[in-house]
């Protein structure tokens, strides 16, 4: 894919005639946010077990404290608690609107994060030879939005593998920088671009430039970037407030966005992790206050917003020699917003007994990733082919109620 996959397409006047034509007449009303923890989070930190009687005796250096005390964790069940770092979530799971799934992973037995973060975007685990993304073979059965370009939207420079696929999706870096002029001089198909919508479209990738003229048009006039965050919400200055306050101005601005997704560096805690502070509680204060402030930026609005995080794969339950962890296999996912069946840690917990522990190290996933996703797609989006979307895939779903209300 080419920046607005423009090229040197001969029928370049054709298809900005097709694109300006182009109306909505359709959009649907439920937008799922995918958020992806690259570098395996460390979820035994990030949602803390401190009930656990291994959890502490595996972590002399870097364990959370228990709730109560000094830096200790933000008390969730009795059982399991919030990094304290987290503060602005909890509000939201003492609501009802935030659910958390502990234990959740992939069965791929890899500890590469190249491979993991393909199989979950995929969908298919242990398949390298998949070429779709999961949440594009949703749009592929989803007509709901067949009629604009924002069904699905990533921000970033790129298309995710999540997000590959035949279906309609754009990349949209920064729409705040979206019209302004690149350093390169124009080639003459490029000029004509910028004649017809009277600025240069950087920082948009789409599948086609069928899509990208209609997404163009269709931002020049509505201007998304411009609508400040609302109900006084403070987003973090970072790429991942940035990025949430973008989805939150698509959103508003009724584009039809069905899909949105994003993702957050880091994780990979192998020296220094820290406990109550340090790097880890870094990135989770940013992560929180971000999610926080998305959540208040929409307000009534998150009744039809559903955010989905997710990692490849958590972290060992010993720390190492260098107060860090090192590369592990299940860890906790969260489930907010919209029809959530919130204030639960959902999933059946394993316990940190190291004869319970995955290959006598990690903690056990007792949930596919698969179930969890499958589930939000069917309860939240309303998708009715899961074998088409997680082929080879039988859907278990024992060990919880489900994250979603019925």
């Amino acid at each position: 894919m080419a920046l607005f996959s423009i090229g040197v397409d001969p029928v370049f006047l054709t298809r900005a005639a097709y694109a300006a034509s182009v109306t909505r007449t359709s959009v649907g009303s439920k937008t799922l946010v995918c958020l992806f923890q690259r570098g395996a989070v460390d979820g035994l930190n990030m949602v803390v077990p401190h009930g656990d009687p291994h959890y502490y005796g595996a972590r002399p250096r870097i364990a959370v404290p228990r709730p109560g005390r000094p830096g200790g964790a933000l008390d969730l069940d009795g059982h399991f608690g919030l990094h304290p770092a987290l503060e602005a979530l909890a509000p939201y799971y003492h609501d009802g609107s935030l659910a958390i799934v502990h234990a959740v992973g992939s069965p791929a037995s890899t500890r590469s994060h190249f491979d993991a973060q393909d199989y979950m975007e995929t969908g298919t685990p242990g398949d390298k030879s998949t070429r779709t993304g999961w949440l594009n073979r949703h749009l592929q059965h989803s007509a709901e939005h067949s009629d604009t370009p924002f069904r699905g939207v990533a921000i970033g420079q790129s298309l995710p593998r999540a997000l590959r696929g035949s279906a309609t999706a754009l990349a949209i870096n920064d729409l705040q920088s979206f019209g302004v002029g690149g350093r390169r001089s124009p080639d003459r198909l490029t000029r004509a671009f910028e004649d017809l919508y009277q600025a240069s479209a950087t920082g948009l990738v789409a599948t086609s430039s069928e899509e990208a003229f209609e997404a163009i048009r269709m931002l020049k006039t509505v201007d998304p970037a411009r609508a400040k965050p609302a109900n006084s919400a403070e987003y973090p200055q970072s790429p991942l407030g940035n990025a949430l306050r973008q989805i939150a101005q698509l959103i508003r601005a009724d584009l039809g966005l069905e899909i949105a997704f994003t993702d957050v560096g880091g994780w990979d805690t192998h020296v220094n992790q820290g406990a109550d502070q340090g790097q880890l509680a870094t990135r989770l204060r940013d992560f929180g206050d971000a999610l926080g402030a998305f959540a208040m930026d929409l307000g009534d609005r998150m009744a039809d917003v559903m955010v989905l995080t997710m990692s490849e794969f958590g972290r060992t339950v010993a720390e190492n020699g260098n107060r860090g962890t090192d590369h592990g296999h299940a860890t906790a996912m969260f489930a907010f917003g919209g029809g959530t069946r919130g204030g639960q840690v959902l999933g059946r917990w394993p316990t940190l007994d190291p004869e319970s522990r995955y290959q006598g190290r990690d903690l056990a996933i007792t949930t596919d990733f698969r179930d969890l996703f499958g589930e939000v797609l069917v309860g939240h989006l309303g998708e009715s082919h899961l074998d088409a979307i997680f082929p080879g895939h039988a859907s278990k779903r024992e060990h919880w109620p489900g994250v979603l209300h019925s």
